[in-house]
């Protein structure tokens, strides 16, 4: 595991954007898996700008979204699609038919769950993903739990996730309750992971994911376990 301290929110987001444009650049057709949330935001704004400056080329690139809310439109602004069309989708020449995302609406959310496995299973896995970290530890929408949760699958949000995300409805009532999720062995299956931690009130759940016991209490103290993660923050370690 290789751990990289910047120098501020800006200088993470930069060091996080040269590791996602160097794999698309050395391949043009690779898996990337990403994540929503507020760390991310600065990464993909300056993936966008060198898009901008045609340093990159997303043409080929397919891209993987990590997890949905259940009961929530693809189009609406609480979306994860519509964060992820909005911060970098939208912004870039990804073609529509390579963005995939878990489908919340489904009538069968175990068999959505199923499908989108079988659909990253088909592109021969996810050749990089992008985490953030979640407050009570958990990467996706995986949460603690008395074991790890394998596959993709439909979750119930603990309280601690919908209050952090609070922020981005109206008032908490509306924060969504379930949510579906790339399952634990999506993810390590990876080739290459890269986590993005901001701030120092993630410093205990943080040093408890890289220090700390292997255990699904903490979630992401599963990348442990991974032969190259690259873990980037700031002001979360002391």
């Amino acid at each position: 595991m290789k751990i990289i301290r910047a120098r501020d929110y800006n200088d993470m987001s930069r060091k996080a954007a040269n590791i996602i444009s160097a794999q698309i650049i050395l391949q043009p057709g690779c898996v990337l898996g990403l994540c929503s949330g507020a760390t991310p935001i600065g990464t993909y704004e300056q993936l966008v700008r060198w898009y901008d400056k045609g340093d990159l080329d997303f043409s080929g690139v397919r891209a993987v979204c990590l997890d949905e809310y259940v009961g929530v439109p693809r189009g609406d602004p609480h979306s994860f699609r519509y964060f992820l069309s909005s911060c970098l989708f939208d912004c870039v020449n990804i073609r529509p038919e390579n963005v995939f995302v878990p489908d919340g609406m489904a009538g069968d959310l175990a068999a959505e769950c199923g499908r989108y496995d079988r659909t990253i299973a088909s592109m021969g896995g996810i050749d990089l993903q992008l985490l953030g970290l979640g407050y009570n530890g958990h990467i996706g929408f995986n949460e603690p739990g008395a074991a790890f949760e394998k596959d993709t699958h439909c979750v119930r949000l603990a309280e601690s996730t919908r209050r952090a995300n609070a922020r981005y409805f109206d008032n908490m009532h509306l924060v969504p309750s379930k949510a579906i999720t790339l399952g634990i062995k999506p993810i390590m299956q990876a080739r290459k992971i890269l986590l993005i931690v901001s701030g120092e009130d993630k410093s205990y759940v943080l040093e408890q994911a890289l220090l700390g016991p292997v255990t699904p209490r903490v979630p992401a103290s599963i990348l442990q376990l991974h032969p190259d993660v690259t873990v980037i923050e700031y002001g979360a370690m002391p």
